[in-house]
């Protein structure tokens, strides 16, 4: 038994594959639509595509690639659509799509894959409306395509409030075609982006073993290894909202708490100079008293609450930009970062008002300090050194906690959110998947930033282990600092393909300098633990501390400069912000550009003529055969309409993939598969099974019976 492609003509005589996803280009000639039937309510025409709002009518000059071979095949437009999309030229391609549902006006050879291919074309232009619509016209002229179903669902995605539609179309393109890695796919894809990262690691791992090198699956399950937030994590895609408003709501919030916390912090300098400065002056002068005035006290903590007035208006303005107040919850839920910053913001209000309440008893304990320290008469110099004893008293008094709380959440609040970004999920792995990937601009992005959520891991590391060691007063904790650079060498071997790393590092000479001062510094600590260990002399232990300190600073400083330097120039920086998704990256073509199945007129002729149609599907007890007897008719598409029992309609609503075998009646010999995707059409009472791949052969004779394992004769 030989395996081929069947001719248009089906006079191929051994068995073979006639097409799969398309491999069967055309109808072939001499084919019938059948007769008899009800044609359905997919079979009217379908509706035209809207006016391209700025496309040139010449597809050449559009694409570079030309007119098809036969610019009156709809197939060979669809075709030059394809190529289009993947040379990145969307206007041209979406022309030929244009073009060829414009030839096809009643879905024969392409009238679907053109509304797919436009639906691409609209989504790459940012035209998700009309790409919804495209793509819903081809769900109706092909209701059993996963393809179709899979460009709606991906064309749902980006409209706010119609996730949970997008979901059910993911859902069934994979419930259509569990064997293609693309369903699984996007089902994994709108589970990350909603932070479910568990199913969504299980779809990703589906598709990849469907297709273990498909980009997409690879780039994306990384990305939920590290457990990844999209930019507007506040925002849930179930919710029926425009997600541009919820970011205009987070927006203002955002902005409240930075004035808020920014006016606060000036302010208390400002009460802390008007409370604290007369002491100094006259401490500072020849020895006179302050002159006598007004309580500066008073008066500072008078200006000091003036300021919580104008952050009430500041909140109340505020207030009225906030238009989606039901939302704000679940916004604060999804968004932590955004609830801890509103927390902080109501903590720094009430440490403000602490503030100014100790104020009196901070002034008179701050006047002692200055008569002690300073006991400066007409006749003596000031006292300088004395004045410097003065910053001792601070940590004690009552008034410093809630002053420090006002002045340094802002600069504590990154730091914090910095470490802890950098500890969330599995750096390791994720590089791993990364490197996985084929040469893809976007997973060299990622592996880039999460080498630097890496580097980040280990310069906190190494700070917790000086701080150990000084804390503790025991110079042994230092030596855990080695097991840093053992650890970034172990995760470069787990990371997959090492040439990877090395190209990314290449690139990143700020990465790799980082990387390199955090190895010194780990040495550095180390040595300092072994001078003191060993008893050598202890200025050695000093200058290695002092050394290893200043590269931990010096790394912060790199980071910082390399952070800044990405924003002014709109590059990826070092943190997770930069992270992204793969969407349509890679040189494959994606499946809901793949072309349909056809049948060839031979396999037409037998559906249209064949009066033994048997139709396979499953059931609670297993696999089971139905005679239907013949076929209500072929659509333009190849698409078959059944007239089925109530049984095979329950069993096509549990598990939609069936098969269709028909023996040719005109040629006894040819017989021909059609397995696809049944769907219930209530309206005309058939089911509508549209093919995804065809097989046709020859009832073998008695020369191709099963051979006999001694001499290898025919079996009689």
């Amino acid at each position: 038994m030989v395996s081929g492609s069947d001719g248009p003509d089906g006079s191929d005589g051994h068995q073979g594959s006639e097409g799969q996803d398309g491999s069967d280009g055309h109808e072939g000639s001499g084919g019938h639509t059948g007769s008899g039937g009800h044609e359905g309510p997919g079979s009217r025409d379908p509706g035209p595509l809207p006016p391209d709002s700025g496309g040139s009518e010449d597809p050449g000059k559009l694409g570079g690639l030309g007119d098809p071979g036969d610019p009156g095949d709809p197939r060979e437009w669809c075709a030059v659509a394809a190529a289009r999309l993947g040379r990145g030229e969307p206007e041209a391609a979406l022309e030929a799509a244009r073009r060829a549902v414009e030839l096809d006006p009643r879905a024969g050879a392409g009238a679907e894959w053109g509304y797919r291919l436009a639906s691409l074309a609209f989504e790459r232009l940012g035209r998700d409306a009309e790409a919804v619509a495209a793509a819903e016209e081809a769900v109706r002229l092909a209701p059993g395509s996963w393809s179709a179903r899979l460009r709606l669902g991906a064309a749902l995605r980006r409209i706010p409030g119609r996730w949970k539609e997008s979901r059910v179309q993911a859902a069934r393109a994979a419930r259509y075609a569990p064997e293609e890695p693309d369903p699984h796919v996007l089902v994994g894809d709108l589970s990350l982006l909603r932070g479910d990262y568990a199913q969504a690691r299980t779809a990703y791992r589906h598709a990849l073993r469907r297709l273990d090198d498909h980009p997409g699956a690879r780039i994306n399950l990384g990305l939920a290894m590290l457990r990844w937030e999209r930019p507007r994590r506040h925002h849930d895609p179930a919710w029926p909202v425009d997600p541009r408003e919820t970011g205009r709501a987070r927006r203002a919030l955002e902005v409240w708490s930075r004035q808020v916390r920014v006016l606060l912090a000036v302010a208390l300098l400002a009460v802390a100079a008007a409370a604290f400065g007369p002491a100094l002056v006259a401490a500072a002068g020849a020895g006179g008293a302050a002159a006598a005035g007004p309580d500066p006290v008073a008066a500072a903590r008078g200006g000091g609450a003036a300021v919580l007035a104008v952050v009430l208006v500041i909140t109340l303005r505020r207030a009225r930009r906030v238009r989606l107040w039901p939302y704000v919850p679940g916004m604060l839920v999804r968004d932590p970062w955004l609830a801890l910053g509103m927390v902080i913001t109501l903590v720094t209000v009430a440490a403000y008002g602490a503030a100014l309440a100790t104020l009196p008893r901070a002034a008179q304990q701050f006047a002692a300090a200055v008569e002690t320290a300073t006991p400066v008469t007409p006749a003596s110099p000031v006292d300088l050194a004395g004045l410097a004893v003065l910053a001792g008293t601070l940590p004690g008094n009552v008034w410093a906690g809630p002053a420090l709380l006002v002045l340094l959440n802002g600069a504590a609040l990154p730091v914090l959110r910095t470490l802890a970004e950098a500890w969330r999920g599995r750096p390791v792995r994720a590089l791993a998947e990364f490197t996985a990937a084929d040469e893809d601009r976007t997973a060299g992005r990622d592996i880039d930033v999460t080498l630097w959520l890496v580097a980040v891991r280990a310069w906190s590391a190494l700070v917790l282990t000086a701080a150990a060691a000084r804390l503790l007063d025991d110079p042994r904790w230092a030596l855990a600092a080695v097991t840093v650079p053992a650890a970034l060498g172990w995760s470069y071997r787990r990371a997959g393909r090492a040439f990877r790393l090395r190209a990314v590092l290449a690139r990143d000479r700020w990465l790799a300098g980082v990387l390199a001062l955090l190895v010194t510094t780990s040495l550095l600590f180390a040595a300092a633990a072994a001078v003191r260990v060993l008893g050598l002399p202890d200025p050695l232990d000093r200058r290695a501390w002092q050394v290893g300190v200043g590269v931990l600073v010096t790394v912060v400083a790199a980071y910082v400069i390399r952070a800044a330097r990405a924003w002014w120039q709109g590059t990826p920086g070092p943190g997770r912000s930069s992270l992204i998704m793969c969407e349509g990256c890679g040189r494959r073509l994606p499946g809901d550009a793949r072309p349909p199945v056809g049948l060839s007129g031979a396999v037409r002729r037998a559906f249209a003529d064949g009066r033994g149609v048997v139709l396979a599907y499953a059931d609670p007890t297993g696999p089971r055969a139905l005679a239907v007897g013949s076929v209500g008719s072929v659509g333009p598409g190849g698409e078959l309409r059944l007239i089925a029992a109530d049984d095979a309609w329950e069993a096509a609503e549990r598990d939609p993939r069936v098969a269709v075998f028909v023996a040719d009646p005109l040629d006894r010999r040819f017989w021909a598969e059609v397995r696809g995707v049944a769907i219930a059409d209530a309206e005309a009472e058939v089911l509508r099974v549209t093919p995804k791949h065809v097989v046709v052969g020859d009832y073998p004779g008695r020369h191709q019976g099963r051979l006999r394992p001694r001499d290898g004769r025919p079996v009689r």
